[in-house]
């Protein structure tokens, strides 16, 4: 019989009510790997950010029983560098094995509770000057959706909650439950880029040509030598004007992307299948087995042998 998992998630005053229950859907819809709960640092209703107060069925020791324990966010004027007595009483119950997630301000919680000392983290990208202002000690990564940095993770504004939880969930039980679990709930399973394509801009010239087909078409042709002149003339575009709106649009460099969608095709065949590492690689688009051991542990830190052992011990 397989473990549950137990997710506590804490509500904190001025909470999103939106992303307090990201948790709970994502979880949730992993055929029955987790058990969610939810707690306040006093057991008491929490005013949400929104025009009404939640209950909560549990206090701060629910905090002590957690194996991943999720830090909802609260509205930004919330936001302090200092703790209050209680909520840094409850944070120092979490055991000190257990996986910590943060959403959004979730992030500055973490940092204020000095969780986020010499690691890397990321937050909203709208409060990315503030909170180097205010912990200027922690490395900031404001343009990507989440930072994985082991046993703690972060993530940014909103939607990205959704996309750490989903990645918790393929960490643990792989590619093919996560993918399950993100079609019941109709959202992607894995979206590409950054934050920086949120970063607000100048609206683009009337009429201007998205590389969104072009990117459809090279997911369906990883395994050929893609090089940025191929890209461009699929979409019509110089390479100057396709790498442009490429990233516009994206976050990320034509070139970065490719590598990413790479490792993630590798990831899911190490898991689902026996191929050896060098017919992966070829898949995949990359040249030889040791530029996808490169890319791959570049990636997530681990070989693909190691990656492999991992999942087919979990199943």
């Amino acid at each position: 019989m397989q473990r549950v998992e137990r997710v506590v998630v804490l509500a904190l005053e001025g909470v999103y009510p939106f992303e307090l229950g990201m948790p709970s859907r994502i979880f949730g819809a992993a055929d029955g790997r987790y058990e969610v709960l939810t707690c306040t640092v006093d057991g008491r209703p929490v005013r949400s950010n929104a025009d009404f107060t939640i209950t909560v069925d549990h206090g701060p020791e629910m905090l002590a029983t957690a194996d991943t324990v999720v830090i909802a966010p609260v509205s930004a004027e919330r936001v302090t560098a200092d703790l209050p007595d209680e909520v840094r009483s409850a944070l120092a119950l979490i055991p000190s094995d257990a996986r910590i997630v943060s959403i959004c301000t979730g992030a500055f919680v973490l940092a204020a509770a000095g969780l986020l000392d010499g690691r890397r983290a990321t937050t909203h990208w709208h409060l990315a000057d503030r909170f180097r202002e205010m912990f200027p000690h922690i490395a900031l990564d404001p343009d990507v959706l989440f930072v994985d940095d082991g046993r703690i993770l972060t993530s940014a504004g909103a939607a990205s909650g959704v996309d750490v939880c989903l990645h918790v969930v393929r960490t643990d039980h792989g590619s093919e439950l996560a993918n399950c679990v993100a079609r019941r709930c109709v959202v992607p399973p894995f979206r590409d880029g950054g934050q920086a394509q949120y970063i607000e801009r100048p609206v683009p010239e009337q009429g201007a040509a998205s590389t969104a087909a072009t990117r459809t078409w090279a997911l369906d042709r990883l395994g050929e030598p893609l090089t940025l002149t191929d890209l461009a003339a699929h979409a019509r575009m110089s390479l100057r004007t396709f790498a442009r709106r490429f990233h516009d649009e994206v976050g990320l460099s034509p070139g970065r992307w490719l590598i990413q969608q790479r490792v993630a095709r590798a990831r899911h065949l190490l898991e689902s299948s026996d191929l050896p590492v060098d017919q992966i690689a070829g898949q995949v688009g990359f040249a030889t087995g040791a530029s996808l051991r490169q890319h791959l542990h570049a990636a997530i830190g681990v070989s693909p042998q190691a990656y492999r052992r991992t999942f087919q011990s979990a199943h």
